[in-house]
């Protein structure tokens, strides 16, 4: 009876080296086997859009949506199981996209009736969010997610900059062109030069006059210059959290939480507080 607790540890521990962990060659095998088994699970929600593929296979893609739903949910139960404090997993960003991934599959034998069927599609659409648990396997997204973070100031002012710009460059075209061209009013004239300055061009709407071809011409190329901008704001933050983090241990979580550890030298987690441990 004194061993049962130990024991318990050391499956725990286990499990939480596997699962949290890619240090080991179970945690890296865990990882890819979970990756592969994503990717399918997106794909089998794809092809039963597709009519006739679902009609054709239906019975082998739902056993194959279960198989997997069932593997989610399995994975669900262990990453709670193996940490100090489930609460902070079960209510993070991944812990969410996690929970998403198993309902929907579970909900949808709530709704078998035919007058539930608008409903049950809907339900069945929700499978596509586990697009996002391959996220976790992107081992710059929380680098990327803090860059965008920070320079978010920034690009808010950036897009302030270009609605002030596409409402008087498109009160200008409204004023050349004028409906007889097209240009209805000042909001359609706007609508134009977003099209324009983003280089999307619809061609549904276009300048006749001379002055709007060259006013149109400085648009397109004020637009090409603007889609840098962005670009260049993220990139320098990004660098800095680089530059910040240079130092990163991707071989550690944190056994309360499951937090990736970022730094070798970090004594306690960034999220939960709690002392960071080797056992």
């Amino acid at each position: 009876m004194s061993h049962q607790p130990n024991l318990s540890k050391k499956w725990k521990k286990k499990i939480h080296e596997v699962i949290y962990g890619t240090h080991t060659p179970a945690g890296k095998l865990f990882d890819i086997i979970l990756l592969i088994v994503i990717v399918y699970s997106i794909i089998i929600v794809m092809l039963e859009s597709v009519p006739w593929i679902d009609e054709q296979y239906h019975t082998f893609l739902n056993i194959s949506e279960w198989t997997v739903t069932i593997l989610f949910t399995l994975e669900y139960i262990l990453r709670i199981i193996c940490i100090r404090k489930p609460k902070i997993y079960i209510f993070s960003f991944f812990g969410i996209v996690d929970l998403l991934s198993t309902l929907p599959k579970y909900l949808s034998l709530l709704f078998v009736g035919s007058q539930y069927l608008t409903a049950f599609r809907a339900l069945r659409l929700l499978r596509i969010f586990r697009i996002l648990k391959l996220a976790r396997f992107v081992g710059a997204s929380n680098n990327l997610a803090r860059a965008l973070s920070a320079s978010r100031s920034k690009i808010l002012v950036f897009v302030f900059f270009i609605i002030v710009i596409s409402v008087l460059l498109g009160t200008v075209m409204y004023i050349v062109e004028g409906p007889e061209n097209g240009f209805n009013s000042i909001p359609h004239s706007v609508y134009w030069t977003i099209v324009t300055l983003t280089t999307v061009g619809y061609g549904d709407i276009s300048p006749q006059t001379p002055l709007g071809q060259f006013l149109a011409s400085l648009i397109m190329i004020i637009g090409y210059g603007i889609i840098a901008v962005p670009t260049g704001i993220v990139s320098a933050e990004y660098t800095s959290e680089m530059n910040k983090r240079n130092v990163v241990d991707k071989g550690r979580a944190c056994a309360t939480c499951g937090t990736e550890v970022l730094r070798k030298d970090a004594d306690f987690c960034r999220i939960c507080g709690n002392k960071l441990t080797d056992d």
